[in-house]
């Protein structure tokens, strides 16, 4: 199992490459984070909450048209079946409490498919906390359904009109506003990125995905799976169902990526596979930079991962080959959502469908291979996208 080391590094990545104003509001979080963990009625209402509000267990589901089509074995994680419909819920629940436990006024956070700005909304909603939700302009106009979402939950969505107005610039207009007053906001980040120990937390409130996953195989099947597949843009979907699988080294773990327009383009969010070493949000992780450091446009048709960078867990797992990584373009996101929907009535999130897509790539999986896929979201907050790509290119 992998854990960041005191100073909040996995091998060579991670860290806190914040500035000094914002070092004691992160070990303040720290302390109360690794006290909560070992806390009987913390844990206690965050089970709560997971199996009353969010509907856990989520189901693992045989895919049994899937399966016969491919001709191996598919299970889907459905985290789309969680309350508010995306795997997001789990973090942001954990990390409400986190701020209501620290006597904090005031949730930020970030978004870009505007699942974890709904997710928080709903938790700050349910805990009586106040919620600002910071998201790119382009995302505000892909993902409109869910910002009015979250305006309905009493969030308010602060537009950000710099740069590529997406997620990227989203993360940096809450940065700067946290900076303003850590003092009394705590800052949900949603992914396994940023400073330490938010990687860790994130992944640990995402863990229990993989948990479930673990125990529902074992008992349908009798064994674990030998393939994982997650789509990865920050990475927290990827890691909450890895991480319980670590250990078990015959179990192959694949991140896939968005190859946007094509890797060849650089129209792409492919920063795992293809980026380099860097920091970006307060941690150093595989990032998408030019020869001068500079962060570079990232893009894809899913807004949830169209992000430069990735979380600095992910790339440590990446170098030590345990996380294999793949990509897929935008066009076989798009095909592989109708693939899903007309093969198994499911709809998936455009996140999703990008490993969807996946299985008719991944080599070599024999007829006696057991896969399971973390279908991370549903698709309802994507039917503006695929309307407006399917009038372009009609679907077959």
């Amino acid at each position: 199992m992998s854990k960041p080391n005191k100073y909040g590094y996995f091998g060579n990545f991670g860290g806190r490459f914040v500035p000094d104003t914002l070092i004691p509001a992160l070990e303040e979080l720290e302390k109360v984070y690794l006290a909560a963990k070992k806390d009987i009625s913390f844990k206690e209402e965050l089970a709560y909450y997971f199996k009353n509000f969010i509907g856990r267990p989520s189901l693992l589901y045989s895919a049994k048209n899937l399966s016969q089509e491919l001709g191996f074995k598919v299970y889907l994680k459905r985290e789309d079946l969680n309350h508010t419909g995306a795997h997001k819920i789990n973090n942001s629940i954990g990390q409400v409490l986190l701020a209501k436990r620290m006597g904090k006024r005031h949730i930020i956070a970030e978004t870009g498919a505007g699942q974890h700005g709904v997710a928080t909304a709903t938790a700050a909603a349910l805990l009586k906390i106040p919620c600002v939700v910071y998201m790119g302009e382009e995302d505000v106009r892909r993902q409109a359904l869910n910002v009015y979402r979250m305006q309905l939950l009493g969030a308010e969505v602060r537009t950000v009109k710099t740069g590529s107005r997406t997620l990227k610039d989203a993360t940096s207009e809450a940065i700067r506003d946290w900076l303003a007053r850590a003092n009394d906001t705590y800052y949900v980040i949603g992914s396994v990125v940023g400073p330490h120990p938010y990687p860790q937390i994130v992944r640990d409130f995402q863990s229990i995905i993989g948990k479930e996953t673990k125990k529902q195989i074992l008992k349908i099947e009798g064994r674990l799976p030998d393939f994982v597949i997650a789509c990865v843009g920050g990475g927290s979907n990827a890691m909450g169902i890895f991480y319980p699988f670590l250990r078990y080294e015959k179990v192959k773990l694949i991140g896939v990526e968005a190859a946007g327009k094509g890797i060849e383009t650089e129209l792409h969010s492919a920063s795992l596979g293809y980026g380099e070493p860097g920091i970006l949000h307060g941690a150093l992780s595989y990032v998408l930079q030019d020869d001068h450091g500079q962060i570079k446009l990232a893009h894809s048709v899913s807004a949830g991962l169209d992000y430069p960078g990735v979380g600095p867990e992910l790339s440590y797992l990446k170098d030590k080959k345990r996380v294999l990584t793949a990509s897929v373009t935008d066009e076989e996101a798009i095909a592989a959502c109708s693939w899903l929907s007309r093969s198994e009535g499911i709809i998936p999130a455009l996140e999703s469908a990008h490993a969807i897509a996946y299985l008719k790539k991944v080599n070599p999986i024999q007829k006696e291979n057991l896969v399971i896929l973390n279908l991370s979201g549903r698709g309802d907050k994507d039917m503006g996208t695929l309307m407006d790509y399917i009038k372009i290119n009609p679907l077959q």
